[in-house]
């Protein structure tokens, strides 16, 4: 029972390269869990429902109102872990009317072999997640989507930073 379940998951990774930015510079951004409707194209608002900023436990709320003629999408999310050390975070959703059952996701900030290692400048953030198959998407339509919101955040960045 328990095989068929975790087969039902859906799990993905994507990746992006981040250049002119240093991992620690990334770091700053990915970390900051309540600033996400900043970097995220889909997200108009972000804001803390309960807990302490930079700790696990804490919950966020976000918002978007940019998709014409439908109710605003919105998720409730609590962030379970978080390492500055190995610049790592996961999250999950707690609520949402998106269409998630269980959904977890791990984005992470590493350093790209073969950077310049005399300034740093280039990493890369990979976003992997385990979700419940959600209504009327595929699989590929999620992985894409994830893929989306990491170039745009790279974009920014790269302009930005």
């Amino acid at each position: 029972m328990e095989q068929e379940t975790a087969a039902l998951k859906w799990e993905g990774k994507q990746a992006v390269q981040v250049n002119g930015v240093t991992v620690d510079q990334a770091w700053s951004v990915v970390s900051d869990f309540c600033n996400v409707h900043e970097w995220f194209p889909t997200v108009d608002t972000c804001h803390r429902v309960e807990g302490t900023d930079g700790q696990t436990g804490l919950v966020r709320y976000c918002a978007s109102n940019k998709i014409k003629d439908e109710e605003t999408k919105w998720a409730k999310e609590r962030l379970v872990e978080i390492d500055p050390v190995g610049r790592c975070l996961s999250y999950e959703v707690l609520e949402n009317n998106v269409g998630f059952g269980s959904y977890v996701a791990t984005v992470k900030v590493v350093p790209v072999d073969g950077g310049d290692e005399s300034d740093g400048k280039m990493c890369q953030i990979e976003w992997s997640f385990m979700s419940d198959p959600v209504d009327g998407w595929k699989k590929e339509n999620l992985e894409s989507y994830v893929g989306f919101c990491l170039q745009h955040m790279a974009d920014k960045m790269e302009t930005n930073l």
